[in-house]
């Protein structure tokens, strides 16, 4: 099986366990909340919160990447001649800095942004072919690395992951063996540790398997103590995991019965949403406590939209973000979802961590 193919496959995989989907048809959001679920702003008044305009000062459409917080945000938007990509930081007041740009003809991409809180990376493609750029929010973009290997990525929030002063990602080494690249923050020479069969980065340092596996998450492994954790599940199940929390699809022969969650060894399993619900992200448990979960509407086959919620683990409740997105997106603790349409898109974001 090449890497391609078996990248193919994961993507499958985890499209039929987590949604997460490109907003294309936002939802006006303007229906009321189910009468016996809570809401965010009685559960949780204090949070960090906002709405931001969809489109920029300039014309385009802004798709947000990362933020550093509720309303400041590195993203994507086409340059106004409609030729380029631009890779921008917005600020809170509505003003952009300029970090990359790249001609449309060569099918850029800028993807996998992770940050450490003072510095920002992504993969860079272009024509098939990638690098690790970083930048801090106030400062110039400064490449990294070109050295980066057969990427592999699975539309995680851990696909590159910043810490202990490098940035870290996987890529694919033959069929049979995941190598864990790494390259300083300061620039270097990218070293290379290769793992014997077929790993996803989770939270750092840890390795989870399963991509590529019709049963999802069998093991975890964590590569700097040698440990390894089998995660205890069985029969017809389809699990993803973090050392913390690992999300369980429970299948019968007409699809998806219930989600539970439960820890790795299996212990503190309990149910978290019936058959009408799906996970909204493929990462579990934001910040190992908050699982992003979409919910259809009557009218969900005709608008392309379903209500966004999040079940709080440590509290067990189900609050209700709104009625109507297609689709949520998450890093760094911060969750963010659109509402409206094509003239006029709406950003709306809520900052975990404040929660």
């Amino acid at each position: 099986m090449t890497a391609v193919r078996r990248t193919q496959i994961a993507v499958l995989i985890l499209a039929l366990a987590a949604a997460a989907v490109l907003v294309l048809r936002p939802g006006r959001d303007n229906r009321p909340a189910r009468a016996d679920r809570a809401t965010l702003a009685t559960v949780w008044p204090k949070a960090q919160r906002a709405e931001i305009p969809g489109n920029l000062k300039d014309g385009p459409i802004f798709h947000p990447e990362l933020f550093r917080d509720s309303r400041t945000a590195i993203g994507t938007a086409p340059a106004p001649s409609g030729d380029q990509l631009r890779l921008l930081v917005r600020n809170a007041d509505g003003t952009t800095r300029e970090l990359r740009r790249r001609s449309l003809e060569g099918n850029p991409v800028f993807d996998a942004f992770a940050t450490d809180g003072t510095t920002v990376a992504w993969i860079e493609s272009v024509g098939g072919r990638s690098e690790v750029w970083a930048a801090t929010w106030t400062g110039p973009a400064r490449r990294l690395t070109a050295d980066t290997g057969n990427v592999l990525t699975y539309s995680s929030q851990y696909d590159l992951v910043v810490a202990d002063g490098a940035a870290h990602w996987v890529a694919a080494d033959g069929d049979a063996a995941t190598e864990v690249r790494s390259v300083p923050l300061a620039g270097g020479k990218v070293t290379v540790r290769t793992e014997p069969g077929v790993w996803s980065l989770t939270t750092w340092p840890w390795l989870v398997d399963g991509a590529g596996d019709r049963t999802g998450a069998t093991r975890l492994r964590n590569p700097v103590t040698f440990k390894d954790v089998e995660v205890n599940t069985g029969g017809a199940e389809l699990t993803t995991c973090s050392p913390a929390w690992c999300r369980v699809l429970v299948i019968t022969g007409g699809g998806v019965a219930r989600i539970d969650a439960m820890r790795p060894d299996g212990k503190d399993r309990r149910r978290i949403a019936g058959s009408e619900a799906t996970a909204a992200l493929t990462d579990v448990a934001v910040l190992d406590r908050f699982e992003v979960l979409a919910e259809p509407r009557p009218d969900s086959d005709l608008t392309g939209t379903e209500a966004l919620v999040v079940h709080d683990l440590t509290s067990r409740t189900t609050v209700e973000l709104s009625a109507a997105v297609d689709g949520a997106f998450s890093r760094d603790g911060v969750l963010w979802w659109a509402t409206g349409d094509q003239d006029d898109i709406r950003w709306h974001t809520l900052d975990l961590r404040t929660v």
